[in-house]
């Protein structure tokens, strides 16, 4: 896989070389937060197959946690870009509407933490739901 995306300035901007682990969305109230209500669709992609060409990002951490998620984003426009758990090591969670093309992220395999979603969240038919982090 040879992707390409960045945030809506395009101060910064990534290249990816690997492919997914895993395409899906996540209904949890931090991503709910992110994603302005909904939930967020996401890819897992490798670390060493993910890199930053252009610009560096600022980095959040929520102090209040015991294993925070630390979140990247554009410190300029503010766009989310990805997300490094803890729960998930090796692995980014890149935010699929920062694809310069994200129509290739075609469907969700999973959705997670469901347990957290809100009424007007839609599943997709058929599509694997975990009340938490799966597995």
């Amino acid at each position: 896989m040879d992707l390409q995306g960045g945030c809506y300035c395009g101060a910064v901007r990534y290249q990816l070389s690997a492919d997914p682990a895993f395409k899906g969305q996540c209904h949890c109230r931090e991503c709910q937060h992110i994603a302005g209500g909904f939930p967020n669709a996401v890819m897992g992609i490798p670390e060493a197959g993910f890199t930053y060409t252009k610009g560096a990002p600022k980095e959040f951490r929520r102090a209040d946690l015991e294993n925070p998620v630390t979140r990247e984003f554009c410190a300029d426009c503010g766009t989310h870009l990805l997300a490094r758990s803890p729960a998930v090591p090796g692995l980014v969670m890149l935010k699929v509407g920062t694809l310069d093309d994200p129509s290739v992220f075609g469907t969700s395999q999973m959705a997670i933490f469901t347990a957290e979603k809100q009424s007007f969240h839609q599943l997709p038919e058929g599509v694997q739901a975990f009340a938490g982090a799966p597995g």
